[in-house]
């Protein structure tokens, strides 16, 4: 069975490419039934309906009249409608087929449901070959004139139907990666790892298929994929789970988000997927329509659930979506509502600045010296203007430095914001600021890599061109992950730890206005706005209230320090934990945005 699949294989090229120039020269890909009029509209004649795939029977079809319709031209644009493209994207009209022969798709359709694993991955190897025939008129054969739009989503839909109720979040996160055609995983191996891990594994695998198969695919297919895969199963299967009331079904569904939010590779695929979770809105938010896209709303408000597991997991999910080479993840999360920089205020600096700043030292400020670290930064990855890196704003009384003093005020800005008495890292070797310059340097020339494409300004854009009147909302995202960040002293250690990791992640894109508004401490805030830095303040403000009333604050810090690193075994609970426990990564967080400071500076610098 096998090398009779092999040779059918081999000529798939050329037999399936063959026919559809054919059908293309009958007019096929507007077929009419022989017993209806010419005029007559190609869904009311005579068709057959779709059958599943385990039931097709590649029966023949109708001989179809002449048609004028021109093949279609193949589309460049990732996110070309399915109108475009005369290809249906509605379950009910897609069921609706012509009664054409295409006796070597069904057959591999039927043939990737065998229970022979090798005759099955021979047939999905088979359909991978067919889609990406370069002619458009197969392409659109494919889409439009055979179940494989069906295939993929009824596999997804009744594979992800199958995963148990009580499949633990966790083993979600860290089942090993999964590849379509390597899956030789078995029973008997079920039952030794955790309840339902075939079953993931076989969602999973499909999914990574599907992705597969639409990278491969021509772009009209891939179009067309995608959009069935978009309609079909995330929004008909996956979005109500995730709007849900369960806790626990609402962390199962968002678990299995984040997997295939980390799996997915196709840029097609992905761009769906991103219009499923925020929408294609690109205008700056308002606060009365935070809930436009509800999925979005939802997922948002997630991150500051009641339940902390939920906020975790919800968070971990937007901080590998950021990681995703896809313009429209930041600009709607983030930048559309910083393009008119109206949380500035247009006013020259205040003489007193310089009584705060004294020739770019702050009082116990850390001497910065050129690091060999970054001398292999690449002209690539350089920033085409480093005018916005070097933040501190010019005056007569305050003139501007060079760019290493300039450089000297951010950093320090952000290292002498916990004071003294509430740092703990000095008493420990190795937890220096040093530490994260080189996890810093390696992220943000990654970050660069990505997003050198996306032709973002070098530089801000010009106030006297910013529509500075309009009333400034920091969007629904940085306003949930501001009022996450404001209780760091209230909230559980993990919970903390990962309302950072995105804020980091945040600050690390090469964009003028996110360095802008999350990293300068110097910016001009407009009244009733609110940045990163000013976010910090209040917390250390209320920091130094707080520790006045706890005894021994010092030495409970620096051992409940000792404990996190491991230097220390397990004992009695300290009294004041959570508060202890975000004061130290408070810290840790000044010293990691101080250092992707330093680094982008740095960046920009290099020659």
């Amino acid at each position: 069975m096998i090398s009779v699949l092999d040779m059918t294989l081999t000529e798939t090229h050329t037999s399936f490419q063959n026919k559809s120039k054919s059908l293309v020269s009958r007019g096929a890909l507007s077929v009419i039934s022989e017993d209806g009029p010419k005029g007559q509209d190609p869904g009311s004649g005579d068709v057959s309906q779709c059958q599943q795939p385990q039931e097709l029977s590649g029966a023949t079809g109708v001989e179809p009249t002449e048609s004028e319709e021109e093949p279609p031209h193949q589309m460049d644009d990732l996110s070309a409608s399915l109108d475009d493209l005369n290809v249906t994207s509605l379950p009910e009209a897609s069921a609706v087929r012509p009664n054409q022969d295409y006796n070597l798709v069904n057959s591999l359709l039927n043939l990737t449901r065998s229970p022979d694993g090798r005759i099955a991955v021979k047939a999905c190897e088979g359909l991978m070959l067919l889609v990406s025939l370069p002619e458009p008129a197969a392409a659109k054969c494919l889409a439009q004139s055979t179940c494989l739009c069906e295939l993929l989503t009824g596999r997804l839909t009744s594979l992800y139907k199958a995963l148990p109720q009580s499949v633990d979040p966790l083993d979600i996160e860290t089942v090993e990666a999964v590849n379509w055609g390597l899956d030789s995983y078995s029973h008997k191996e079920d039952a030794s790892a955790f309840p339902g891990k075939r079953a993931l594994i076989s969602f999973l695998s499909w999914f990574d298929y599907c992705d597969q198969l639409i990278k491969e695919a021509q772009k009209t297919a891939a179009v067309a994929l995608a959009k069935a895969i978009h309609e079909r199963f995330f929004v008909g299967v996956m979005e109500p789970q995730l709007m849900q009331t369960s806790e626990m079904g609402i962390l199962t569904s968002t678990a299995l988000l984040h997997r295939i939010v980390r799996q997915v590779t196709s840029d097609v695929l992905l761009q769906e997927m991103v219009v499923f979770i925020l929408g294609e809105q690109r205008e700056p938010e308002t606060l009365s329509e935070i809930s436009r896209h509800p999925l979005r709303h939802r997922l948002i408000e997630h991150c500051d659930h009641i339940s902390d597991e939920i906020s975790i997991m919800t968070l971990r999910m937007f901080e590998h979506l950021l990681q995703k080479p896809n313009e429209h993840i930041l600009y709607n999360l983030v930048l559309r509502n910083l393009e008119e920089r109206n949380y500035t205020e247009n006013k020259p600096s205040c003489p007193e600045d310089k009584d705060v700043v004294e020739n770019g030292l702050i009082a116990g400020a850390v001497d910065l010296e050129e690091d060999p670290l970054f001398t292999d930064i690449s002209p690539d990855n350089a920033l085409p203007n480093q005018e916005w890196i070097c933040s501190p704003r010019t005056s007569p009384d305050h003139p501007k430095n060079d760019g290493k003093t300039e450089v000297h005020k951010v950093v320090n800005s952000f290292l002498c914001l916990v004071p003294d008495e509430a740092k703990s890292s000095y008493h420990v070797e190795g937890t220096g600021y040093d530490t994260y310059l080189r996890d810093a340097h390696r992220q943000f020339r990654d970050y660069c890599a990505v997003c050198s494409r996306w032709e973002w300004p070098g530089a801000p854009k010009p106030l006297e061109k910013c529509d500075l009147e309009a009333a400034f909302f920091e969007g629904h995202f940085l306003k949930v992950l501001f009022d996450r960040m404001g209780r760091i002293l209230d909230q559980p250690y993990d919970v903390n730890l990962q309302v950072t990791s995105v804020l980091s992640r945040l600050s690390l894109f090469p964009h003028p206005h996110t360095h802008e508004y999350l990293l300068d401490p110097y910016v001009n805030l407009a009244s009733g706005c609110r940045s990163l830095f000013s976010v910090i303040v209040r917390v250390v403000g209320d920091l130094m209230v707080r520790i006045q009333r706890i005894q021994d604050f010092t030495p409970k810090l620096l051992l409940v320090r000792k404990r996190l690193l491991g230097l220390e075994p397990e004992g009695p609970i300290v009294d004041h934990i959570t508060l202890l426990e975000g004061v130290i990564v408070l810290e840790e967080f000044c010293k990691e945005l101080a250092a992707i400071a330093f680094v982008k500076y740095h960046a920009s610098a290099t020659p």
